[in-house]
């Protein structure tokens, strides 16, 4: 389990980003930690994050509203109001 997170965390953040120290790093990997705990929807668990803090945003819904993470590294997406 810990490898399928450390390749994620690899491909989706790390690859793509300049990291410039260790304090960097760790701010990187905590946002990354949060996002994928609360947001991000895992196979495993039919599309729905281990500890959702919000609902899973239907996409289907003619609004919705995107939210950056890791200045724009990645993005959430919810309903919009």
């Amino acid at each position: 389990m810990a490898e399928r997170f450390v390749r994620t965390v690899r491909t989706e953040v790390t690859d793509r980003m300049l990291i410039v120290g260790e304090r960097h790093l760790r701010t990187v990997l905590a946002e990354y930690a949060a996002h994928d705990d609360g947001r991000r929807p895992h196979r495993g668990r039919a599309l729905q994050p281990p500890r959702p803090d919000h609902p899973a945003a239907d996409l289907t819904q003619e609004r919705t509203k995107r939210q950056p993470i890791l200045g724009g590294l990645i993005n959430e997406y919810e309903r919009a109001a």
